[in-house]
Parts: C-alpha cells; sequence; structure tokens
C-alpha cells in the first residue's frame, strides 16, 4: 500500500493502538486519535483511568520512538482485511500549549464522547516518519 492510501485509510479508522517502549519493554494501548497532516495526535481522556501521568507519558518521554496501528477485520470476508501502521516520534504536549489545543478541537470533533468531557490530559502528538500498511483486496 502507497503511504498515501495508508494515511488516508488509518486516519478513517476510529482507533489505533499506540505503541511505546517501557522499561520492561514493548507497551501497547488502545487510543482514539486524530490526524493532522503527518501527525497523529491523542489525549489523556476522563475514562477512569489511574492518575494522568500514564505509562505510555513516561515511556514516550524517555524515548520519543512510537508507532500506532489501526486495522480493519471482517471475520466472514478476508478480503476486506487492511492495517496501517504510523511510526515516528512522539511529543508530550502540556494541555495548554496552542498545538495541544487545536489538537483536542480536533478530537472534539471526531468524538461525540469528548464533546461531553474535552479530554483534560496531555496530548501525545506522533510526527508520522513513515506510513506502511497492508490490505488483502
Amino acid at each position: 500500500m502507497e503511504p498515501g492510501a495508508a494515511r488516508e485509510r488509518f486516519a478513517a479508522a476510529r482507533s489505533a493502538r499506540l505503541a511505546s517502549i517501557g522499561p520492561d519493554g514493548p507497551h501497547l494501548v488502545p487510543v482514539c486519535f486524530a490526524v493532522v497532516g503527518d501527525t497523529v495526535y491523542s489525549a489523556v481522556d476522563a475514562k477512569p483511568k489511574r492518575g494522568t501521568r500514564l505509562q505510555r507519558l513516561r515511556n514516550l518521554e524517555a524515548d520519543p520512538r512510537a508507532a500506532m496501528l489501526a486495522d480493519h477485520y471482517e471475520d466472514r470476508d478476508w478480503s476486506a482485511l487492511w492495517w496501517v501502521r504510523a511510526t515516528g516520534s512522539a511529543r508530550v504536549l502540556a494541555l495548554d500549549d496552542p498545538e495541544a489545543v487545536e489538537a483536542v478541537d480536533r478530537l472534539v470533533e471526531r468524538y461525540a464522547q469528548y464533546r461531553e468531557a474535552r479530554p483534560p490530559g496531555e496530548v501525545i502528538a506522533l510526527d508520522v516518519a513513515r506510513w506502511t500498511g497492508w490490505t488483502a483486496a
């Protein structure tokens, strides 16, 4: 899959998995996201957590290498299967950073739940260096 098509398919997906590198190895979590150009944004939202200083944030501050994976699975039609990986370097933005404010505005536009409870935590900005993907079709 060529990078432009991979980016479009990723941007249309509803969720992805964020992979970071932690002290004990790979760390993988599901995320909501918004794509702006070649940057993918995700925010610490209001869903119940142990706190707002999440392991993913600590991981990315220590080692910014990260990836996000979006995919589509059809149990009855494997010709519809696809996945796209966005690989790059992540930054953790404070909520009052203008880039973070714009990112959260995009997330609010994209997800009804965020219109009801705007994400209160930091924002992850994954600057994508490489879009890769595969499709069965």
